[in-house]
């Protein structure tokens, strides 16, 4: 799959993390199948039932943001073995985040919705970056204990 035309997230960027799978994004039900592939994976690693459901909401949101304020993206899960870490990239050729320190914030939406998945996403993961550029896209990096 072509990344993005922006500074994305790279093989340098991810060091040792193994691709498990990756998803095309277009629909609700692309959201549903990488949130569910995450929540399978985590589970039969050992995860705890309250971390499988704070990432994969993060998961969720993530995908669903692509989707929706893109028009799709894609999706990529990878595992890190050796540090028992998750970590996901979702990236899109969207219009981009005009300012992220605002788009992190509670309460605010640039899609009518109420404002706390972005943040929310953030606070869900034990690491999390995004990588955006105006007219080009975004890309949003998330990882996980196991």
């Amino acid at each position: 799959m072509p990344l993005p035309s922006y500074a994305a997230f790279d093989e340098k960027d991810l060091g040792a993390q193994v691709l498990l799978s990756q998803y095309k994004l277009r629909t609700s039900g692309d959201a549903v199948t990488v949130r569910q592939a995450v929540a399978r994976y985590m589970k039969e690693h050992g995860a705890t039932a309250l971390s499988v459901t704070r990432f994969a909401t993060a998961v969720s949101e993530i995908a669903r943001n692509a989707i929706v304020h893109a028009g799709g993206g894609e999706f990529s899960i990878y595992v890190d073995p050796r540090a028992k870490q998750l970590t996901v990239v979702c990236w899109d050729k969207g219009p981009g985040i005009e300012d992220v320190e605002l788009a992190l914030t509670d309460g605010y939406t640039s899609g009518g919705g109420l404002g706390r998945g972005l943040g929310g996403a953030k606070r869900l993961a034990k690491i999390f970056e995004i990588r955006t550029a105006i007219g080009r896209g975004t890309s949003v990096l998330m990882s996980v204990n196991l």
